[in-house]
């Protein structure tokens, strides 16, 4: 299963490898990112995949948000089903 990892905030140093480790660390795998930097804001969208997570997807996204708080940032992961039943026209 897939999840979508989106991250915004003011632009400051470590931000993706924060997010990145915090997912190495129980097993999520990132399949693809795009990031960019608009002044000084940082945009980023991770999709990931979740099966092989050492966690539950609540323990997950705890462990985001403690790196968003760390990182100045708001760290939002949704399964993808549920990010494409959202965006479908």
């Amino acid at each position: 299963m897939k999840a979508v990892i989106t991250v915004l905030g003011k632009d400051n140093v470590g931000i993706l490898s924060k997010v990145s480790s915090a997912c190495a660390e129980v097993g999520v795998n990132i399949v693809e990112v795009t990031q960019s930097v608009l002044q000084d804001m940082f945009a980023m969208i991770m999709l990931v995949e979740i099966d092989k997570s050492s966690v539950s997807f609540d323990t997950l996204s705890k462990n985001l948000d403690l790196v968003g708080q760390s990182t100045n940032t708001k760290i939002h992961i949704m399964h993808e089903d549920i990010f494409n039943s959202m965006h479908k026209i």
